[in-house]
């Protein structure tokens, strides 16, 4: 590939209603061009952008339901009853909300419901994940497993998506999510993990800016990885 994409760029810049996964063309563009390519089964993922009158985008593709983008990594910042106000200096806060809104901060999903909720909706309403993707990629990995996790239902729902990645080092090479996990294929969890039993959410100042650090290091290496499956 020679097309050459932006990864500093913020998405919140391409969105009228403020939400890029809804309505930015640039990076439905993007995930367009990041994702049209071999999947692990050997057959060629083919997306194509289909937009709506009321000017939101979704991904068509050739194998599978319409695909949307979703922001993986939650900032908190104004959730939760505001409780997180104050634990980030300014700088370090929209330092954040801009890093998780470039292209490293952003994956689809399945975007219909399918028997519930989508896996968009499910991981964000869920109180033991509270969006967070790495919380997320755990449930994902136990499902390749066929183990049991609080998204079981609803990964198990889009079965047919997950398939195309034949097990979950497919997945994590096709989506550049290396970072991740560590070499044996665990995940490396942004906050303490307890097997989903402590609170999903920081619970210090400390563990606030532990995970920023954390996060700031998935998206940042992340970018890196896809800059260079974009331009090799």
């Amino acid at each position: 590939m020679t097309e050459q994409i932006d990864i500093d760029f913020d998405f919140r810049k391409d969105s009228k209603c403020g939400d890029p996964d809804t309505d930015s063309p640039k990076l439905y563009e993007t995930h367009k061009l990041l994702w049209s390519k071999e999947l692990p089964n050997g057959k060629e993922f083919i997306l194509e952008i289909k937009g709506d009158s009321y000017g939101r985008f979704l991904l068509k593709n050739n194998f599978t339901m319409n695909l949307s983008s979703d922001r993986m990594c939650p900032h908190f910042d104004g959730k939760y009853n505001n409780k997180f106000d104050g634990w980030l200096s300014d700088i370090e806060r929209e330092e954040l909300k801009h890093k998780v809104r470039t292209i490293g901060g952003h994956i689809v999903f399945p975007a219909h419901k399918k028997n519930g909720f989508t896996i968009n909706q499910a991981r964000g309403v869920s109180r033991i994940i509270c969006d967070r993707f790495d919380l997320t990629l755990e449930c994902i990995r136990r499902f390749y497993r066929d183990e049991e996790s609080p998204l079981s239902k609803t990964i198990s729902n889009y079965k047919d998506f997950f398939d195309l990645f034949v097990d979950f080092k497919g997945y994590v090479d096709f989506f550049h999510l290396q970072d991740f996990v560590d070499q044996n294929g665990q995940i490396e969890f942004s906050l303490p993990f307890d097997n989903f039993n402590r609170p999903p959410l920081p619970q210090t100042i400390d563990e606030y800016k532990k995970y920023m650090e954390h996060t700031l290091d998935l998206m940042n290496n992340r970018n890196q990885r896809i800059l260079k499956g974009i331009t090799s």
